[in-house]
C-alpha cells in the first residue's frame, strides 16, 4: 500500500481536514469510531502506529503518524522504521523536521564540533473526560457544516478557502533549550466571559475619569497601549490585566492623556479648522487654569497670551493657515508648561485609580478560576526536563483542561458564528479553517477536537476586548505585513518565525504571541519576551506601542550577544522622528546593525488588524507613516543571511506588490505602485487609511499637510551601494 499524505496542501489543492478527520482525497480515510479497535502493542504505539478502519474498503489498516506510512498488514516492530542521520542543523529537510515536531530526538554536529541533541519534547498531560461542545455521546462535529454526523450519511466536503493569506507548510528553524510548561491556568468560556465583562467595565471606568476630571475624550488607543506597555513590567498572573507592576503610574497612559490637554490637537487640512483650533486652544488653556490651583505667575503667564491670541484673531482675518498654525506653536510653548502643572497631579489620579481597579479585577478572576479548578479536582505534575536544544514548540500548560461547556456553532455565508451564553464571536470561514489546521499541528491534549470550539471561542473573545469594540479600533496595532513580502524573507532569509503576531494573523505556524494560555493550542510559543533561540531567522513586527518596542530592542541584543550560532531578527518599525523614538534609535547605533532600508509613506501596505473578519476589500490600508526596516544579526547570522544587494531588491520588489491587485497572494502578480495622491494627502482626516492607521502625538509639524521628508535612512552593509538602501 502506497504512503499517504496526511498533511495539508496549498493553493488551488488545499484540502481542510474536518476536526473527525473527513477528507475528499486519498484513501483510505481517517479513523471512525463506529467500529471497536482492539489495542495495538505498547511497542507499536510508542513508534508512531495506530489501528484505523477505511469507511471506502470496509476493513482496518495501519498509520504511522511520524512517517505517514499506511499499512494493509499489522506491521512489524523495526520492519519499517525510519532512520535519519543528519550532519548539520541547518540542513534538514521538511521530513526531518517533521519528525521532530513528533518528538524524534535527534544528533546532530555543528560547526564547532560540539554534539547537542535536538527534539521536541511531549509534555505529558494527565487524562480527563471531555464534553463534547454538541450533545454528549454523539461523533465529533464536522467543520464544514457545523453539525452533527448521520450514520450512513457520507461527509460533506470541507471548506476551501479562495485566497489564503498564510503558509503553514514552511517549517520553523528556531531553536530553544527545552523549557518547562508554563503556568497559566488554562481557559474557559466561563472565566474569559467574566474577563470580558470586567475589561470592558474597566475601559468605560477610564473614559468617565478623562472626561470628568479633564473634560476630554480618552486618547485614541491610549487604552489598548496602555495594556500592552503594563504587559511588559507585570508580573501577575492574568493574561491581559495588568496586577503587579512597578511603577504604578503608567507612562504610556499618562504621556497620552497630558498630549490631549487642554485639547487634542488633531490634523490640519484647511485655514479655517486651523483657525479654530487656535481659538479653542486658547480659551480651553484659560479655563483650566482658573479652574485649578495654579500659583499667581502661571495664571498671569496664561491668561496674557490666551488674551492675546483672542485679540489677534478677532483683528486679523486675512491670515494664512502657516500665520494660524505658527501662532498655535507659539502659544503652545508658553502655556503648555504651566497647564502641564496645573494637570499633573490629576492625570497621575486617573493612571493609579486605573491600576487598582485592574488589579482588584486581577484577584475576582483569578479566585472564581482556581474554583472552578478545584470543583472539577484539577491537578498538574511537572514534568522532569533535559538540558538539551530542541526546535521551537507550542506553549504546554502543566494544568490540564477542565470540562468544556457546549459552544454553539453556525455559519452565516462566509461567517462562522460561536456563541456561548448568548455572546457570539465571529470569524472568517477562511480563518476558521486556518484555526482548525493550527489546532491539528499543535494541540496534543484533544485528538477529537472536542473542545475546540470552546477554546476558539475563548481565543477570540480575548483580541476582541483587548482592541475594543469601537470601528476600526485596535486594527491598527496589530497590522501585519503583506503575503508577498513574508514570501521573499523567507525565500531570501530563511525566515521562518514571526515574533509578534497572533493565530488570526500568522503568515507562520510558529509564532510569538500575547496569550499562551488561549494560543498555545494554536501554535503560540508565548511572548515574544519570555523566548529565547539559540538559532533561527526571525521577522519582528510589534505592536506600535513605544515601551514594548524598547524591550523588544533590548531582548534582541541580549540574545544576540548570548549565542555564537546563526541569529537574524529584520525588524519593522514605524519611522518617527519627530521625536525619534528610543527603539529606533537604539537599533540605529547597534553594533548588531548590519542593514537599514526606509519604505516611504503611502508607498507600501499593511495587512488589516481585524483580517479574520473583515471584508476582501479592506483586507490591505495604505500606511500614513513611514517604515523602518532594520537588520540585526550576530556573526553568524550575518554570514548565513547576509543583506546583499540581490536579496534587498527582491525585498523591495516585494513591497510594490499591492495586496489590493492580488488574485492570489503570491508575486506572481502584476506589481502596482499607486501615488501617494491615489490614497488622498497627508493629514486627511476623512481618509479611511488615516482612521486605520495608529496615530501617534507628534509636534505641530506633523499636523499639517506640509510635505514630508521621507528620504531614506541607510547604512548600508559591507560591498552594498547607498542606493540599494531605500525604495
Amino acid at each position: 500500500m502506497t504512503s499517504e499524505n496526511h498533511g495539508t496542501l496549498k493553493g488551488d489543492t488545499a484540502l481542510v481536514m474536518s476536526p473527525t478527520g473527513s477528507a475528499t482525497q486519498g484513501s483510505p480515510v481517517s479513523p471512525s469510531t463506529s467500529k471497536p479497535m482492539p489495542e495495538l502493542p505498547d511497542e507499536l504505539v510508542q513508534a508512531g502506529w495506530s489501528k484505523c478502519w477505511s469507511k471506502r474498503e470496509n476493513r482496518p489498516y495501519w498509520f504511522n503518524r511520524f512517517t505517514n506510512q499506511s499499512l494493509w498488514e499489522m506491521p512489524v516492530l523495526g520492519q519499517h522504521d525510519v532512520i535519519v542521520m543528519p550532519h548539520r542543523l541547518s540542513q534538514m529537510g521538511n521530513t526531518l523536521l517533521y519528525l521532530l515536531e513528533y518528538g524524534v530526538v535527534l544528533t546532530t554536529h555543528w560547526p564547532c564540533r560540539r554534539q547537542i541533541e535536538v527534539g521536541v519534547p511531549v509534555t505529558p498531560t494527565t487524562p480527563t473526560v471531555p464534553i463534547s461542545p454538541l450533545t454528549a455521546g454523539t461523533k465529533p462535529w464536522n467543520s464544514a457544516t457545523g453539525t452533527d454526523e448521520k450514520p450512513g450519511q457520507p461527509a460533506p466536503a470541507p471548506y476551501r478557502p479562495t485566497i489564503i493569506y498564510w503558509d503553514l507548510d514552511i517549517q520553523t528553524n528556531a531553536v530553544i533549550k527545552e523549557r518547562a510548561p508554563a503556568d497559566h491556568l488554562p481557559p474557559h468560556p466561563e472565566i474569559e466571559l467574566q474577563r470580558a465583562q470586567l475589561t470592558t467595565k474597566l475601559r468605560q471606568h477610564y473614559h468617565e475619569l478623562c472626561y470628568q476630571r479633564e473634560g476630554i475624550e480618552p486618547p485614541r488607543e491610549s487604552f489598548n497601549r496602555w495594556l500592552l506597555e503594563r504587559k511588559v513590567l507585570d508580573k501577575g498572573p492574568d493574561p491581559l490585566l495588568p496586577s503587579e507592576c512597578d511603577p504604578i503610574i503608567s507612562p504610556s497612559m499618562f504621556r497620552e492623556v497630558m498630549n490631549d490637554i487642554p485639547i487634542r490637537l488633531s490634523r490640519i487640512k484647511y485655514k479655517e479648522e486651523a483657525r479654530k483650533l487656535l481659538f479653542k486652544y486658547a480659551e480651553a488653556a484659560k479655563k483650566m487654569i482658573d479652574s485649578r490651583n495654579a500659583s499667581p505667575d502661571s495664571r498671569k503667564v496664561v491668561k496674557w497670551n490666551a488674551e492675546d491670541t483672542m485679540n489677534w484673531l478677532r483683528r486679523d482675518h486675512s491670515a494664512s493657515k502657516e500665520d494660524y498654525m505658527d501662532r498655535l506653536e507659539h502659544l503652545r510653548k508658553q502655556c503648555g508648561p504651566h497647564v502641564a502643572a496645573v494637570a499633573r497631579d490629576s492625570v497621575e489620579g486617573i493612571c493609579t485609580k486605573i491600576y487598582h481597579i485592574s488589579a482588584e479585577y486581577v484577584r475576582r478572576i483569578r479566585q472564581t478560576h482556581l474554583n472552578l479548578l478545584k470543583d472539577c479536582n484539577i491537578t498538574g505534575e511537572m514534568p522532569d526536563l533535559q538540558d538539551r536544544l530542541v526546535y521551537c514548540y507550542p506553549v504546554r500548560l502543566a494544568l490540564p483542561s477542565p470540562p468544556q461547556p457546549r459552544v454553539e456553532l453556525h455559519f452565516e455565508n462566509d461567517i462562522a458564528c460561536l456563541r456561548y451564553k448568548g455572546e457570539m464571536v465571529k470569524v472568517n470561514r477562511g480563518y476558521f479553517a486556518k484555526l482548525e489546521l493550527l489546532y491539528r499541528y499543535s494541540c496534543i491534549d484533544d485528538p477529537r477536537f472536542e473542545k475546540f470550539l470552546s477554546r476558539v471561542w475563548c481565543l477570540i473573545k480575548r483580541y476582541q476586548v483587548m482592541f475594543g469594540a469601537g470601528v476600526n479600533e485596535g486594527t491598527g496595532l496589530q497590522g501585519a505585513l503583506p503575503v508577498p513580502v513574508f514570501e521573499a524573507l523567507n525565500k531570501q532569509f530563511g525566515v521562518t518565525f514571526e515574533c509578534f503576531a497572533s493565530p488570526l494573523n500568522s503568515y507562520f505556524k510558529q509564532f510569538c504571541s500575547a496569550f499562551p494560555d488561549t494560543d498555545g493550542f494554536f501554535g503560540s510559543r508565548g511572548p515574544f519576551l519570555n523566548f529565547s533561540p539559540a538559532s533561527g531567522s526571525f521577522e519582528a513586527n510589534p505592536p506600535f506601542c513605544e515601551e514594548l518596542m524598547d524591550a523588544m530592542v533590548t531582548h534582541f541584543e541580549e540574545l544576540l550577544e548570548k549565542s555564537s550560532e546563526p541569529l537574524s531578527f529584520i525588524i519593522f518599525v514605524p519611522e518617527w522622528r519627530d521625536p525619534l523614538t528610543p527603539a529606533l534609535k537604539r537599533m540605529e547605533t547597534s553594533i548588531y546593525r548590519r542593514h537599514q532600508m526606509s519604505v516611504p509613506a503611502f508607498e507600501h501596505e499593511y495587512r488589516s488588524g481585524s483580517q479574520h473578519i473583515c471584508k476582501k476589500e479592506e483586507m490591505y490600508y495604505k500606511a500614513v507613516h513611514g517604515t523602518a526596516v532594520v537588520f540585526l544579526q550576530n556573526a553568524a547570522g550575518f554570514a548565513k543571511w547576509e543583506p546583499t544587494l540581490e536579496r534587498i531588491q527582491e525585498l523591495l520588489a516585494a513591497y510594490q506588490v499591492s495586496g489590493r491587485a492580488l488574485g492570489s497572494p503570491g508575486p506572481s502578480s502584476t506589481p502596482t505602485m499607486p501615488s501617494p495622491a491615489s490614497v488622498g494627502g497627508l493629514g486627511d482626516k476623512d481618509s479611511t487609511s488615516a482612521r486605520a492607521a495608529p496615530e501617534r502625538s507628534a509636534s505641530l509639524d506633523t499636523l499639517s499637510t506640509a510635505s514630508q521628508d521621507n528620504s531614506s535612512i541607510s547604512s548600508p552593509v559591507e560591498k552594498m551601494p547607498p542606493e540599494a538602501a531605500s525604495v
